[in-house]
């Protein structure tokens, strides 16, 4: 692979990333809004049901036969189906969080947080199957700045310019 194709391809997975971040605030706020209409455990149950009537209409749209393909493939480990679970108690926590004094600024912040240094343990220790990684200055660095940047937002949330 080129360098060029190398940087290009770089370039799409950082766009879908950072617009996956962007729809997972727009997803937070739409569940903190059912959360605070109704309840947290409705939110996550809308959230998931939706998600499963999106699911199976792409489905059916790409004529794609899931359970053919993981046939061929190698045994799904066990844990990976905890994704759901995971999922379900993110959407009731991150609805009641946003909510809260922390706003939707907050929650998502400490969200990060959370999400890097649960990344940097699963890279340390191997992790669900993960090559182990070791840590360098430049992660620790960068932790540093989330958990001081979740705290500056946390901290001085509302306090005018």
């Amino acid at each position: 692979m080129t360098q060029l194709a190398r940087s290009r391809s770089y370039a799409v997975y950082a766009v879908a990333a950072f617009g996956a971040g962007c729809l997972l605030t727009a997803m937070l706020k739409c569940n903190a809004e059912l959360a605070h209409s109704a309840n947290a455990l409705f939110a996550s149950w809308a959230a998931h049901g939706i998600g499963l009537v999106a699911a199976i209409v792409l489905l059916l749209v790409l004529r794609q036969r899931p359970w053919r393909a993981t046939a061929v493939k190698a045994r799904i480990p066990l844990w990976a189906y905890l994704g759901g679970l995971s999922g379900a108690v993110t959407v009731i926590a991150t609805a009641t969080a946003a909510n809260s004094v922390l706003g939707l600024a907050g929650t998502l912040a400490l969200g990060l947080a959370g999400q890097v240094i649960f990344s940097l343990a699963a890279d340390l220790w191997g992790l669900m199957g993960l090559k182990r990684r070791a840590l360098t200055r430049y992660d620790l660095s960068a932790l540093a700045l989330i958990v001081a940047g979740s705290l500056t937002i946390i901290l001085f949330a509302g306090r005018g310019a």
